[in-house]
Order: structure tokens, then sequence, then C-alpha cells
């Protein structure tokens, strides 16, 4: 496919703060954009899963049950223990710097397969994947915003998921 300097399907790209000064810079943005955009998705999954009570059997560190964690985000966040919180630091550490990386240059930013899996990707037409590739992108933008969101609002007292009711949910 060869990934062109733009916005697959639009053309030119939109820079107005200059950042993108060359095709290269460009593609590490949209790697970076692409990367946040599926750790968003994932984190809002989470903080809704977490919203409806569902836990993990077993315990934390210090012998707290999961199921003892009560709210979301933050307010379960600040129940973990130093232990807890180094554990989440290490397996991130280790997926950002042993599984999730690009070692064999893909079609477009982001493209994790590393010439893997190439069965579902290479049926589709240039079109479907450009559209396949704006869909991932604006979801993943919608995501950054939605999960600031729940964050904010929980920040303020009030329900990430109605902002009208007060906490807590």
């Amino acid at each position: 496919m060869g990934y062109s300097w733009s916005t697959p399907g639009v053309g030119a790209i939109w820079d107005p703060l200059g950042l993108a000064k060359t095709p290269a810079k460009f593609e590490r943005l949209r790697y970076v954009e692409v990367k946040h955009g599926r750790i968003a998705m994932l984190a809002v999954l989470g903080h809704l899963t977490a919203g409806s009570g569902a836990r993990f059997p077993g315990e934390l560190a210090n012998s707290v049950k999961f199921t003892s964690i009560e709210g979301t985000g933050f307010a379960a966040l600040s129940k973990l223990s130093p232990a807890d919180i180094g554990l989440i630091v290490f397996a991130v550490g280790f997926l950002e710097l042993r599984v999730m990386k690009e070692t064999v240059k893909g079609e477009f930013p982001g493209d994790l397969r590393n010439g893997l899996f190439k069965e579902g990707w290479d049926a589709y037409s240039e079109m479907d994947k450009d559209r396949k590739i704006n869909i991932e992108l604006n979801n993943g933008r919608a995501a950054m915003m939605g999960i600031t969101g729940m964050m904010m609002h929980e920040m303020l007292g009030v329900s990430p998921y109605f902002p009208q009711t007060p906490g807590p949910w």
C-alpha cells in the first residue's frame, strides 16, 4: 500500500502547529496517535467494565480482594498498594518494550502485524483499507475524549456515566 503523507483517503494533512515537518515525522506522530487511541479504547472499556461492578477473582497485595475494591478509575486506583502499582507499571513497560512494537515495517503507522496475519487485510481493496484506517483513527480520537471526560467527571465528584447525578456511583 505504501502509506502516503496524508490522512488516508482525504489528501493533504492539517497541521496548524507545524509539527509534521517531514513525512517521517508525520508517520511517527500518526503512530503515536493510533497507539494512544488504542489505549484509550481499552481504558473506556475497562472503566465501563469496572463501573458495572465486574471484578477479577483473587487478591491484590496485602490480601486485598478485588471484590472489595469499590468505584472506578481514580477511586479504585487509590486503594492499590505500591506493590500493585509497581506490577501495573512493570506489565505496561513489558508490553511497550517487548510486545507491542513494530519489528517489520508495516503498511501504515500502527500496523503491528509484523508480517503476520495477512489473510484478512490483503483481501481488502485500497479504498476499504483507507476506510478502516480512518475508522480506527476516529474511534481512537473519540475514546481519548471519552476517557478524558470520564476522568474529569470523576474528579468533579459526579458520575462519569450520568453527569447529572452526584457521586459516588
